[in-house]
């Protein structure tokens, strides 16, 4: 039997469904993986070391692995309103207050190199006169607890957040997808899926194949993942489980297709112009593998 690759990816919803036929042996054709689960943060370092053939990771950790990997051209997350929140205790920052309110305070954010710290970086640099004060790094499913009982005075949200925030408390100070849809007119780039350079073009191209027909699989199947995504789902309730897929499990995740690509050469774009990532080489973007 060939030897497996191996992947990492966070146990959230969208990566388990999407995911699940190929990792449970349900495409014949694919190559057989090797599953890793863990949080975002941890696959970004993964990523940085070379720890595995594939990771799912952010996208404002992609241009510091694109010497070893190539991103994939579907398994990932993009899409149209659900970008990351901006949350604050309602006595805090109550309805009416502005990005302002966040001059000097104490923020906690998912990861140095997550997407969403990212988008927040390029938003407060205009919208935060002075800067925010302190940014506190924490698991994405601790910061919504952190900003209720007052460990900091703000958090920055991903996944599920956006549809159970209100059961914390908790205000929305600010969108930053809405913010970026409406400097861009592009959909929002958040995690990207990566395999190692060095498979070669002939596996890069089955592997994007099994990605996209894993995705394909789990549309036509809803029901067949639901153990597994349940199994992992941090006891996320059903409701806001089938939102979440609904959400981040979209055309983008079949295929980027041109606006996908370009959405992400804008993002990393913007961020090398204000020297918050490197700078992306013309062509490194570009997948090597036919499909």
């Amino acid at each position: 039997m060939a030897q497996r690759l191996t992947i990492a990816h966070s146990p959230c919803p969208n990566d388990t469904f999407a995911f699940h036929a190929w990792t449970h042996g349900l495409l014949p054709e694919a190559p057989g993986l090797a599953v890793t689960i863990a949080d975002i943060d941890v696959t970004n370092g993964l990523a940085e070391r070379g720890g595995a053939d594939l990771l799912k990771i952010s996208y404002a950790s992609l241009p510091y692995v694109l010497d070893e990997y190539v991103l994939l051209p579907c398994g990932g997350a993009l899409g149209h309103g659900c970008g990351p929140l901006v949350l604050t205790r309602s006595e805090d920052g109550p309805a009416g207050s502005g990005p302002e309110w966040l001059a000097g305070r104490r923020v906690a954010v998912p990861g140095v190199r997550s997407t969403a710290y990212l988008l927040f970086r390029l938003w407060a640099a205009r919208a935060v006169p002075g800067g925010v004060g302190d940014i506190v790094v924490l698991p994405f499913h601790e910061i919504m607890p952190a900003v209720r009982d007052g460990e900091v005075d703000a958090g920055l949200v991903i996944h599920e957040a956006r549809f159970t925030y209100q059961h914390y408390g908790l205000h929305r100070l600010a969108d930053m997808g809405e913010e970026w849809e409406a400097g861009t007119g592009r959909p929002i780039p958040l995690g990207a899926i990566v395999a190692r350079r060095a498979l070669g073009e002939e596996q890069l191209g089955a592997v994007a194949r099994a990605a996209a027909d894993s995705v394909r699989f789990a549309w036509a199947n809803p029901s067949a993942s639901r153990p597994y995504v349940l199994e992992h789902a941090q006891e996320m309730a059903p409701d806001v489980i089938e939102q979440h897929i609904g959400l981040y499990v979209n055309d983008y995740t079949a295929d980027l297709g041109e606006d996908g690509y370009a959405a992400v050469r804008e993002l990393l774009g913007r961020a090398a112009a204000e020297g918050l990532v490197p700078a992306v080489t013309p062509g490194a973007l570009d997948f090597p593998g036919a499909r």
